[in-house]
């Protein structure tokens, strides 16, 4: 029996760009954590975005944000990772030579990028709805970061750039698409898959009775972690290899496993 549904939300449970769940999707999740199934919302993005998303349904389910750096269950954080000092700001210089590329990094109380970029601003504010605040230089933001991504509003294909960015840090730290624009820094020692296993064995459940939902490079450890998962139709390249299914819609699966409990 699934007693644990882990979600990622861009590309998978949010499709085609959307920003908000559907009420299909919150009737769902609703009607799932009322028969005692925990839901867990899996994402790049920060806590407060999640929440954001979650709104209707918020206090009802609990959260792994910034790619697991940061695992939080009705308000307690369960786990926090950070990048080490030395790393981020040598990442930070890197990503700053050039100009086609956003800065964002997170720390428990908000995320920040630096002034300049209207655009980024307004997408992070009222399109993602995270907390953010902007800053003159990144750098002179308090150490440690829970997480750095850098997005590039003007395209769908960072591959390039991802791979000098391995090709820079990849000894040292993880670096995978997130979304079409987005490239984020997976926090050593930490993933979604990580941060699941640690919710897991808080409420006493095996891999057999989890279930996962993924799209992109950041879900793979999820995905290899449930009993019981679901690469998205259109996943990154090699995504569904990870997964013992493939689906076009969250919400269908979900509908099935709620007729299996009536």
């Amino acid at each position: 029996m699934i007693k644990l549904i882990a979600s990622d939300l861009d590309g998978t449970l949010l499709r085609d760009g959307a920003q908000e769940l559907t009420p299909r999707a919150v009737r769902l999740i609703h009607k799932l954590t009322q028969k005692g199934i925990h839901f867990v919302a899996a994402s790049g993005r920060q806590y407060d975005s999640e929440r954001y998303i979650f709104r209707k349904i918020k206090d009802d389910i609990s959260y792994i944000s910034d790619n697991g750096s940061l695992c939080i269950h009705q308000g307690e954080a369960i786990s926090c990772g950070n990048i080490s000092d030395g790393l981020a700001l040598r990442v930070i210089d890197e990503v700053r030579k050039n100009s086609e590329y956003e800065l964002l990094i997170s720390r428990p109380e908000a995320s920040y990028i630096e002034a300049g970029n209207p655009d980024f601003e307004n997408h992070m504010k009222n399109v993602m709805h995270f907390n953010i605040r902007t800053v003159k230089d990144i750098r002179d933001v308090e150490l440690p970061f829970m997480k750095i991504a850098v997005a590039n509003l003007g395209t769908d294909d960072n591959m390039e750039y991802l791979n000098h960015l391995k090709d820079m840090f990849g000894q040292e730290i993880k670096a995978v698409t997130s979304g079409t624009i987005w490239i984020d820094f997976i926090t050593p020692g930490c993933s979604k898959g990580k941060a699941l296993k640690t919710l897991m064995e808080r409420f006493g459940i095996k891999p057999e009775e989890c279930m996962a939902f993924g799209d992109e490079y950041n879900d793979v450890e999820m995905l290899e972690l449930a009993g019981k998962s679901y690469a998205m139709s259109g996943s990154a390249p090699g995504i569904a290899q990870h997964a013992a299914y493939v689906t076009d819609s969250v919400e269908d699966v979900l509908e099935e496993v709620l007729g299996g409990l009536d």
